[in-house]
């Protein structure tokens, strides 16, 4: 979220204990979490170095959230294919595609609340499960897009020529959607 208020400021210290400037107080990652889910920006900053961890801190509280029984939020598969990106040449666009996608996520999910505010009934929680798996179904063709493995076929490699001609298909249909999805993200970084 975009304010003109300064971020909190976060000391961890070398005992791992994590200071709250603004409150003066010891805070956990949960608080952290909550702090998030709550809107308020911070920055975490090694109390001896200075060097900014917020990044290291974020994904400690990722990690823990997925620790959590019933609180996995990210599929395996998706898990993998966020390392397979790392030191690969798309890694520089992941980052901007995946916040977009995260901003239109949450834009549908605004939408959704509001419509289920607006007609709480029997079938709210329906429309909410289709939007989630419509939401989902999105994000993981998207990440699929950018895997840079084709897919395995059950035969193992490719057998035939008309087998070869549809994979060639495949690639040049991939290869207009990235080229449009760069234009789409160039159009939008110019804004």
């Amino acid at each position: 979220m975009a304010t003109d208020k300064q971020p909190t400021v976060i000391k961890k210290y070398a005992n791992r204990r994590l200071y709250h400037t603004g409150t003066s107080t010891y805070v956990t990652l949960e608080d952290l979490a909550e702090m998030v889910r709550g809107g308020e920006d911070f920055v975490v900053y090694d109390a001896k170095s200075g060097e900014d961890i917020t990044r290291t801190v974020l994904t400690q509280i990722i990690f823990e959230q997925e620790s959590k029984e019933g609180q996995n939020l990210l599929p395996v598969t998706v898990l993998r294919q966020l390392i397979r990106f790392y030191g690969d040449s798309m890694q520089a666009l992941v980052p901007s595609y995946l916040e977009f996608s995260m901003n239109n996520l949450s834009r549908e999910q605004q939408k959704l609340r509001d419509q289920m505010a607006q007609a709480f009934g029997p079938g709210a929680f329906q429309a909410m499960e289709d939007q989630i798996r419509k939401n989902m179904g999105l994000f993981t063709e998207a990440m699929r897009m950018f895997s840079p493995f084709p897919p395995q076929r059950p035969g193992g490699p490719v057998e035939t020529r008309a087998e070869a001609e549809e994979t060639s298909d495949e690639l040049d249909a991939l290869k207009r959607q990235m080229a449009d999805m760069q234009a789409k993200l160039e159009k939008l970084s110019g804004k």
